[in-house]
């Protein structure tokens, strides 16, 4: 399909099938869109936030193949082929997520505008960790556990701003589902 009319230099849309909380959308999309847009705009699935639209605010975070990615630097074409979740995938139908549970309880958010990167960012982290990865205020590089505790989930969590700034709630709720093992591998995808 032809988008312009511009005949020297005419815009074709791409089919692009994108698998997105289990589901699959094939979708004509321009090659030039964003996966931020194309969940917000052609899959109405508005719980990822545009915030920076430049990668620096974490608002738009999502799961990418289980890695935590900024949602609006990301083509949507080049994630064909990949599993995506968005805060909407996360729990099961009525049962929440063990993350999205802690920040309820833990009353951590207050606008709400930055949570469900917040959220998806949370769950990757705790995945990284799970599998040893070390961070920047690692003291053991080579430890095959990592201890999440308050200096470890900051720098961690450090791409994902909350104006509002929720963090003395955010930090506990996070290392609650550590500390608890609440993460299985299913879970942390």
């Amino acid at each position: 399909m032809i988008l312009s009319t511009n005949t020297t230099h005419p815009l074709q849309l791409l089919t692009v099938t994108l698998r997105v909380n289990g589901k699959d959308y094939t979708l004509e999309l321009d090659p030039r869109v964003t996966l931020l847009d194309v969940l917000r705009e052609h899959l109405a699935l508005t719980g990822s936030k545009k915030g920076c639209d430049h990668g620096q605010c974490g608002a738009c975070t999502v799961l990418l193949n289980g890695r935590r990615i900024n949602s609006c630097l990301a083509l949507a074409v080049a994630c064909q082929g990949a599993e995506i979740v968005t805060i909407e995938g996360l729990g099961d139908g009525e049962q929440l997520h063990p993350v999205q549970r802690a920040f309820i309880e833990h009353d951590a958010f207050q606008c709400g505008y930055c949570t469900p990167g917040q959220i998806c960012s949370a769950v990757g982290m705790l995945r990284e960790a799970k599998a040893g990865w070390p961070s920047v205020v690692s003291t053991d590089l080579t430890a095959q556990h990592v201890v999440l505790d308050e200096e470890e989930i900051r720098e961690r969590m450090s791409g994902n701003l909350c104006r509002c700034a929720a963090y003395a709630n955010i930090v506990p709720a996070i290392a609650e589902v550590s500390q608890q093992g609440q993460i299985t591998d299913e879970e942390a995808r």
